[in-house]
């Protein structure tokens, strides 16, 4: 199975706090990894580093065998939320398509294939009806859903989402899951979240962050977490 990311030995600190030590671990293509922790564990450092806007002070990153700098184009990121004014008029489409911006030519103006780039994956999000609806009148899961559409528009082959369900209702975040599911295979996801309850039942893997990283099976994070690796969600029913 082909490689698509690859740790080995990565620290990094913010001045001179520590913040991730030693890290090592790889993702293969296809594959959908959970990424586990508690807050200040270096979960979102870990994502910023992947996407080549943190350098590690020791160790080295490959993406698809290279830097992440140079594996920018390849690689789709999913915010927690988007910050922007809910009156700036932008529609659910335009949002999708700006995910194509790169592919512009000099004359700036989208070509066919990006529109049908953005209906199709506007399709896959079940946003179609809506697609012309400013994106500001929203739900907090038809905006999650808006963001990943905008991330597959660019056909990535590593899709990265920080906390895609953390502001949104139970039917949202099964609508939420739904997609991911159907990209498993297709695609290397890697994906933060807190809801761990859920999310063990579709990833392939687990990684738990706390400075360092640990990857497990599904099966086996409740032996390790019962043993107090990491208890807040346990705790938390």
């Amino acid at each position: 199975m082909k490689q698509v990311l690859s740790l080995e030995n990565v620290s990094f600190s913010y001045q001179e706090q520590k913040v991730l030590e030693g890290v090592t671990f790889s993702i293969n293509s296809g594959e959908f990894v959970g990424v586990f922790g508690p807050n200040g564990g270096g979960k979102t450092t870990l994502l910023k580093l992947i996407m080549g806007f943190l350098k590690p002070d020791y160790g080295t990153i490959e993406v698809f065998g290279s830097a992440p700098q140079y594996s920018q184009s390849r690689i789709a990121y999913v915010p927690q939320g988007l910050r922007f004014d809910r009156l700036f008029p932008i529609s659910v489409k335009e949002l999708v398509l700006s995910g194509r911006l790169s592919h512009l030519p000099w004359y700036g103006k989208f070509h066919s294939k990006d529109l049908d780039a953005a209906d199709e994956m506007l399709e896959k999000v079940g946003l179609s009806n809506i697609k012309s609806h400013a994106f500001g009148t929203l739900s907090g899961g038809q905006a999650q859903r808006a963001l990943i559409a905008r991330a597959l528009v660019t056909q990535p082959e590593l899709l990265l989402l920080d906390e895609p369900t953390a502001s949104v209702d139970s039917q949202a975040e099964r609508e939420i899951y739904s997609i991911l599911e159907e990209l498993k295979g297709e695609i290397a996801i890697l994906m933060v979240t807190h809801h761990l309850r859920t999310a063990i039942d579709q990833v392939d893997r687990v990684l738990c962050v706390r400075n360092n990283v640990i990857s497990m099976q599904p099966e086996e994070v409740c032996e390790h977490f019962a043993i107090g690796l990491y208890h807040p969600p346990l705790a938390g029913g």
